[in-house]
C-alpha cells in the first residue's frame, strides 16, 4: 500500500539537513572576521568630536542674478546637511563651517539648429565655498562648484528657470556635502 503514496521527498530536503548548517556557519564566520562600517545618510563624521555646523548664507557676486535663487540655494545647503547629518547647525563658532557665495549664473547657446538658430541654451552656475573644519584643519579648502541645466530655445527661460535653478541648486549642494563631510 506504501508504493501507491505519493513520494513528497522532493531530493532536496537531505540536503538542507545535511548542509543546512553550512550558510549560517559562513555568515558568522564572515562577521567574526571583518567589521562593516557604512553610513546609511552618506556622512562620515566622529560625532565624538565634531558636533556642531555653521553654515552662512550665501550672496550673490554674479552680474546676472534671478533672485529667488539666493534663498533656494541657502535653504537647501541647509537642509543637506540638516537632514543628512547629526551636526547641530549653529549661528557662529561651529566645529564645521562652510561659507561662500554664489559667484557665477550664466547662460549661453548649446546647439544650433539646421536653419542656423540656437535650439538649446544652457544655464550653469558656479558657487565659491570655503570650508573651515576646527576639529581638522588639515581638511580646510576652498574650492569652486559647478552644475548646468539646458532648455529648448523654444521654451521661455521664465518658464524653465525656477525648475532648472533647483535641479542646479540640488547638485551643488551634493557636490559641497560630499566635499566636506562624506569624505568619498
Amino acid at each position: 500500500m506504501d508504493s501507491h503514496r505519493p513520494n513528497h521527498n522532493h531530493g532536496w530536503l537531505p540536503s538542507l539537513k545535511r548542509w543546512g548548517w553550512l550558510p549560517v556557519l559562513l555568515a558568522v564566520v564572515t562577521l567574526m572576521a571583518c567589521k562593516v562600517s557604512y553610513s546609511f545618510n552618506g556622512a562620515s563624521i566622529d560625532y565624538s568630536k565634531t558636533k556642531t555646523i555653521t553654515i552662512a548664507d550665501f550672496p550673490i557676486r554674479s552680474n546676472y542674478v534671478w533672485g529667488p535663487m539666493q534663498a533656494i540655494f541657502n535653504n537647501e545647503l541647509k537642509d543637506v546637511f540638516a537632514n543628512h547629518t547629526k551636526l547641530t547647525q549653529v549661528k557662529r563658532n561651529g566645529d564645521l563651517k562652510i561659507e561662500g557665495e554664489i559667484t557665477q549664473y550664466t547662460q549661453r547657446n548649446k546647439s544650433v539648429s539646421s536653419e542656423g538658430y540656437s535650439a538649446q541654451t544652457e544655464l550653469s552656475m558656479t558657487v565659491n565655498v570655503r570650508f573651515t573644519n576646527n576639529v581638522n584643519h588639515d581638511e580646510d579648502f576652498e574650492r569652486q562648484f559647478t552644475a548646468t541645466s539646458s532648455y529648448e530655445t523654444t521654451q521661455s527661460l521664465n518658464s524653465v528657470q525656477e525648475e532648472l535653478v533647483t535641479q542646479m541648486v540640488k547638485e551643488i549642494t551634493d557636490q559641497i556635502f560630499n566635499a566636506t563631510v562624506a569624505n568619498w
